[in-house]
């Protein structure tokens, strides 16, 4: 394990009960996130110093097991060393080191009180820091999306033939993205005997309906009017909503400066898009204190409260964004009605490993912070139960990354039980989401699943961290396959689908969410449209998306498919089996060209470098980072794990040596370098700090490298240690 920097000279503490509680983080509890609530002070900080000691020894327990369970599959593998895996004998082995369960009987979840977000409509999901607002903002306010800009700005509509984006409004490609969006209409609302293309006039409200016939007439839902006339047309199709906004007089504001071009006079086409959201505290952020905690709770607290804002300067124009509102309708009988304005907002705390330095326990020791986020975010919701603008049901829902099969599932629950017991709350009223992204998850789903079945809300596969726990935890058998090639194998085959097959065995069709994991390029969006369908066809709920953008092109993908229907369908194959689970991906090739793995480990490296140089020195916890290719790749801790760990493997089965990776990580530092020339950093952000001509000065380098030179020792592979370390390090210069 990583030792702890003492930043403790420049933090001031005060002690309550047997907590020495960092002033800045007291100060938040006690005067912002409390006040507006039922919970006094005094009950918050006497239940958490109860529950804090009481579940810190089992949460180190629980991860002293992890430990012990690797090195007896360490040893495992170096005693079978060059012989191939008996599967049988392997699955005996697990069961011994009780890695692998015993399967139950079979039951069904009994989550109650679900919005529909998560048990009746199917469609994207965001993944977003929560220590930014202004990306929160987008995010929440994703719900909603214009599809004429989402088209007109991706690569969905090609430049040619005059279709070129340009600094200025192009009516040529304007009149491809009118096209595209005709298309559209025609295939998800279509009409009775005509099409979308030839409709020239306004539709009007008549007695029973539209003056435009559709096939299914149920599919039209309401409108809006102003000063009289029809504003908009709203529509379902696969419980999705789609709103046309129209421009009568010709006199709103549109990008043709020449006025609005399109002959049925649609100003734009808006999506239901981002139907929820996961304000993240883990993956995508870097907070390794209690500054950086209160930020992203401060955010969150904001978000609970409907209040947070974020002011910034757009070609010159400062402009304040805050949360939408809801969006009010009128049926065809006349009576008013709502529909969600924003994106339902889930909140993913951080796994069991770590801990942090906002609160020392009375031994001394840091604050398991998963448990830190269970209470503090917890809290904050509590101020949405009365306006119910995020769940209307009073639901919170926190999604867990990083378990560890069920007795740690179970601990999480536990957990959860005190905070309810704190806050007051109904018992399951705090749902979980199970990120499957470990491999003793992955082989135990059903057992994890049992453990909660009366709080569970979504599983989720996370495939680069679940590749890196594969890699991690097989590391002795021999040097794994390409990076580019594990997408392709069979135990990420038997993955995917297993976690389809154990969410509809046990009841989550219609009640919660099964979902698969991020587009990682956010600039190839024609590229996403043709594959990412892939997810609701696999059975997929919901899917994660970078932007709202993607949001608004992959939410075409629920029109296109009815994922309940599938659902039906696939309730009747043959599940995943355990065999494909467990092929581990050794490769049977070990010697690769010079050049093929020169071009492996530079790309791993660019990729570690990009992410590690952002993260320790301006904290920043989700990049877009250029691939070898110069492709913009999303990348996060999940990222940086799988490649970090997959040089390691390499590195310890002498397909390379540290000399060589040494080597490249100075080239592709130079690379990192030049393509953040141009990076003076954001507000409160200090500036880019190059790290060639400064290896040995650099932190970030250095973590970057120890990523992988220390890679192998790393509890299950994890960056934490290594990234908060150097990240506290950076702070305290």
């Amino acid at each position: 394990m990583v030792k702890k920097i003492n930043m403790r000279k420049k933090e001031k503490f005060v002690k309550i009960l047997d907590l020495s509680v960092s002033q800045v983080l007291l100060s938040f509890v006690n005067k912002e996130l409390l006040p507006g609530t039922k919970i006094s002070k005094d009950r918050f900080w006497k239940g958490f110093n109860k529950s804090v000691h009481e579940l810190v020894k089992k949460n180190k327990e629980l991860i002293d097991t992890r430990e012990k369970i690797q090195k007896s599959i360490d040893s495992y593998h170096l005693e079978k060393k060059g012989k191939k895996i008996n599967l049988k004998d392997y699955k005996n082995f697990l069961k011994k080191i009780n890695y692998l369960k015993k399967s139950g009987p079979n039951f069904k979840i009994e989550t109650k009180n679900v919005d529909k977000e998560i048990s009746s409509i199917c469609g994207p999901q965001l993944v977003c820091p929560v220590s930014n607002a202004r990306f929160l903002l987008n995010a929440a306010n994703a719900r909603w999306v214009s599809l004429y800009d989402s088209l007109y700005g991706a690569n969905i509509i090609p430049e040619t033939k005059g279709a070129l984006k340009g600094k200025t409004y192009n009516p040529i490609r304007g009149a491809k993205v009118i096209d595209y969006a005709r298309e559209l209409l025609d295939k998800y609302i279509p009409l009775k005997n005509e099409s979308w293309k030839n409709i020239k006039k306004i539709p009007h409200i008549k007695k029973g309906g539209l003056s435009i016939k559709l096939k299914n007439s149920k599919q039209f839902l309401g409108f809006r009017k102003k000063k009289g006339e029809i504003f908009s047309l709203l529509f379902v199709n696969n419980n999705l909503h789609l709103e046309i906004l129209f421009d009568q007089k010709g006199n709103l504001e549109v990008n043709n400066p020449d006025g609005n071009q399109d002959p049925m006079k649609i100003h734009d086409i808006f999506l239901e898009s981002a139907i929820s959201t996961i304000c993240d505290h883990e993956d995508s952020v870097a907070a390794v204190d209690a500054e950086d905690k209160i930020l992203g709770y401060r955010n969150w607290l904001s978000l609970m409260k409907g209040n947070l804002t974020s002011k910034f300067k757009k070609n010159n124009k400062t402009i304040i964004r805050k949360l939408n509102s809801d969006k009010e309708y009128l049926s065809l009988k006349g009576k008013k009605f709502k529909l969600h304005g924003r994106s339902l907002l889930l909140n993913r705390n951080v796994g069991h490993l770590m801990t942090n330095p906002a609160i020392l326990l009375r031994d001394g020791s840091e604050c398991p912070e998963g448990i830190l986020d269970a209470f503090v975010t917890s809290a904050a919701c509590l101020h949405d139960f009365k306006r119910k603008g995020n769940s209307r049901t009073n639901s919170i829902y926190i999604v867990k990354p990083k378990m560890h099969g069920p007795d740690e599932c179970a601990f999480t629950n536990k957990i959860f039980e005190k905070v309810e017991k704190v806050l007051k709350l109904k018992k399951n009223q705090i749902l979980c989401g199970i990120m499957d992204e470990e491999r003793r998850t992955t082989i135990n789903l059903k057992e994890c699943v049992r453990v909660l079945k009366k709080r569970v809300f979504f599983i989720n596969t996370g495939f680069l961290d679940r590749t890196g726990d594969e890699i991690h935890t097989s590391m002795e058998i021999g040097p794994m396959i390409r990076k580019g090639d594990m997408k392709s194998s069979k135990w990420i085959r038997a993955y995917e689908n297993n976690n389809v097959d154990v969410g509809l065995a046990c009841g989550f069709s219609g009640k919660a969410q099964i979902g698969k994991g991020m587009w990682a390029m956010p600039d190839l969006l024609k590229e996403m449209m043709e594959q990412k369908i892939s997810h609701p066809i696999s059975g997929a709920n919901c899917a994660w998306v970078p932007s709202p953008t993607a949001a608004a092109i992959h939410v075409l993908h629920y029109h296109e498919v009815n994922v309940f229907s599938v659902h039906q369908k696939l309730k009747n194959r043959k599940p995943a089996k355990l065999d494909d689970l467990l092929t581990i991906p050794v490769s049977t090739k070990k010697d690769w060209s010079k050049d093929e793995i020169e071009k492996e480990l530079k790309n791993n490296a660019q990729g570690i470098l990009g992410y590690v140089v952002r993260w320790v020195d301006q904290s920043v916890g989700c990049s877009k980072v250029p691939d070898i290719n110069g492709i913009g790749l999303m990348e996060d801790r999940a990222t940086c794990r799988i490649s970090s760990q997959h040089i390691a493997n390499w590195l310890h089965h002498g397909i390379c040596s540290k000399k060589q990776v040494l080597e490249i990580m100075k080239k592709m530092a130079r690379v990192v370098d030049y393509q953040n020339l141009k990076d003076r950093g954001m507000k409160d952000q200090d500036p880019y700090q190059p790290m060639a001509g400064n290896f040995e000065k650099s932190i970030a380098f250095k973590a970057a490298c120890d990523l992988i030179f220390h890679g192998k020792h790393q509890p299950s592979g994890y960056t934490e240690p290594l990234l908060h370390f150097n990240r506290l390090i950076k702070k305290s210069i």
